[in-house]
């Protein structure tokens, strides 16, 4: 990529304009990818998914993670880190009458129509920045973070702010993809799938599960529990080339150009199918965690 020879520093930053450009440009894009405004792959359950509606995974990777948070009956403040269009904090809500939700991004489209969606419901999305929010220490019963943690490269900066806006006894859970081995180690095929999905997707990196684990201690996280998901994640990501090819055809029959940001979509999904299939280099995984 170009942005490789750029100091770490410059090189974040610069990821970081790319980024909220990319969603501000193309997030009414995923409304073809999901009608609820699910922006991350899905979880095929057997008996309560329908391997063939995405929607149905989509939304069941939402009771997965909101599932692990193991919300009582009592008032919970949860808060949704890089929420995206609040696909989550809406399924959370029709779940769970006791929560108030918030959502946090940086991308000003996200933040107008994710709250357009979110009226009369008990939650709100504002324009913070994961890393570094506003909220006071000790703010939330829960947190979470769906294929959001990556757009910072999983960095420890990540887990630091989660750690402190979380109660005592509040739990974190993260779904997303990480590498199995470091990336020094990757064969040619993995690592060339690997440098185009982040280019596309705006990505700082990708970091090992196993890192990951060490800074969530290192925190002072508690009962950390990594689940590889990869196999229930698969039948989802399988729907990517399908999903591609129709949104194609439905800007050409409208008579639309297609945006930058909307192929930087596209690739980066193509990108994210072929290193789906380097099973022993990427895997998919729910990790969860308490804050002591």
């Amino acid at each position: 990529m170009k942005t490789q020879a750029l100091p770490i520093d410059s090189y974040s930053e610069k990821n970081k304009i790319e980024m909220i450009d990319f969603y501000n440009e193309a997030s009414e894009d995923y409304e073809f990818w999901s009608q609820d405004f699910n922006m991350h792959f899905g979880y095929y359950a057997p008996f309560k998914t329908n391997p063939f509606k995405r929607d149905s995974m989509l939304n069941q990777m939402n009771a997965q993670v909101i599932k692990r948070l193991q919300i009582n009956t009592k008032k919970h403040r949860l808060i949704d880190l890089g929420c995206g269009m609040g696909g989550t904090m809406r399924y959370a809500l029709k779940q769970h009458q006791n929560l108030i939700t918030y959502g946090v991004t940086l991308s000003d489209f996200q933040v107008k129509h994710g709250n357009d969606l979110l009226q009369g419901k008990n939650g709100i999305i504002l324009k913070e920045n994961y890393n570094h929010t506003s909220f006071q220490s000790h703010s939330f019963d829960s947190a979470v973070a769906i294929e959001s943690f990556c757009h910072s490269g999983h960095g420890e900066s990540s887990l630091k702010e989660a750690y402190r806006i979380l109660k005592p006894g509040g739990k974190l859970v993260i779904a997303d993809a990480f590498l199995k081995k470091e990336r020094s180690e990757l064969c040619k095929g993995a690592e060339y799938a690997y440098n185009r999905l982040c280019d596309h997707w705006s990505l700082e990196k990708l970091e090992t599960h196993t890192f990951i684990k060490q800074k969530l201690q290192d925190l002072g996280f508690i009962n950390i529990t990594i689940e590889d998901t990869s196999h229930s994640v698969a039948p989802s990501v399988l729907h990517v080339p399908f999903a591609i090819m129709g949104f194609i055809l439905k800007k050409l029959l409208s008579f639309k150009s297609i945006k930058r940001e909307s192929i930087h979509n596209l690739k980066g999904s193509f990108y994210a199918l072929l290193t789906g299939l380097h099973l022993k280099s990427f895997g998919y995984y729910i990790i969860s965690a308490t804050k002591k």
